[in-house]
């Protein structure tokens, strides 16, 4: 068991003062499953009342609107979280089985369906048979294809933005956590596997002492379905484990993005973020 502080602080400054802005935040943890929320906060400057609702996916979303004057908008995320080793028992569906449940179950079916995010160019797809033509259960070809993209992208900020496709990605070979998981949906998808985008943040060392600050990030990771929801790290090909803290899940990026919003301003704005993660047992 570990238990994780995260201080997520994000936002916009204005290049002339925004006279409004209305806004949705996904940045408090999920609780639930292996992971407990002892407590969270959202801090908003200029202050503003907000709305809190679950989304389709069961995200935690605040909304809010600032109709004061300001040059800069603050949101600060305070979370403690509490997460236990998730256990990995095997359990596994049949192919012809899956196939008949994920086009007769709604909730499946948006799960194999392509974005424009996720669509994989033809290489990807033809990677993902040749791992499925080895005669592997669900499960086992899941976790192959996850490893196998994985492996064949490298983690490079800064060659892809957060619009990438996961065809330009591949076709870089490069590219961020955002980047590595929605190539990895694609190839899944492709195979007629349910899989969805998860959102969330990864203590970075795990070597840590207790009570040190760490700067971290927001990252991403994917969860399949093969008899039970799973969840797989591709970016740093590990097992979703106690330094990984769950915020969102959806089909892929936009539908988690942390922070995002409109605004009445004649000037450009400018979005900031910091991440700050300390493990405290």
């Amino acid at each position: 068991m570990s238990r994780l502080r995260i201080v997520h602080r994000t936002g916009f400054t204005y290049d002339e003062p925004a006279t409004a802005s209305y806004n949705e935040a996904r940045l408090l943890p999920y609780s639930g499953g292996e992971q407990f929320v002892l407590a969270s906060n959202l801090d908003i400057r200029p202050a503003a009342a907000q709305h809190a609702y679950l989304d389709y996916w069961g995200t935690r979303v605040s909304t809010f609107e600032v109709l004061t004057p300001h040059r800069e908008l603050s949101v600060t995320a305070s979370s403690l979280v509490e997460v236990r080793p998730v256990p990995h028992e095997p359990v596994d569906i049949p192919w012809d089985e899956l196939r008949t449940l994920s086009t007769s179950t709604t909730e499946f079916v948006e799960q194999i369906t392509q974005t424009d995010a996720t669509r994989p160019p033809a290489e990807v797809v033809e990677l993902a048979r040749s791992i499925a033509d080895r005669g592997g259960s669900v499960a086992e070809t899941a976790l192959a294809v996850a490893q196998a993209v994985g492996e064949a992208l490298e983690y490079m900020p800064g060659v892809t933005g957060v619009h990438s496709t996961a065809t330009e990605a591949w076709e870089h070979r490069k590219g961020v956590c955002q980047d590595i998981a929605h190539v990895t949906l694609g190839a899944l998808r492709s195979l007629g596997i349910p899989a969805r985008y998860v959102s969330g943040y990864l203590h970075p060392n795990h070597d840590t002492p207790l009570g040190v600050a760490v700067t971290g990030e927001s990252h991403a990771w994917v969860e399949w379905y093969a008899g039970d929801w799973r969840g797989y790290d591709p970016t740093n090909l590990i097992e979703i484990g106690e330094r990984h803290v769950l915020v969102a899940r959806g089909r892929d990026y936009h539908d988690v993005a942390p922070l995002r919003g409109v605004y009445a301003s004649p000037g450009a704005s400018e979005m900031f973020v910091t991440v700050q993660i300390t493990r405290e047992a």
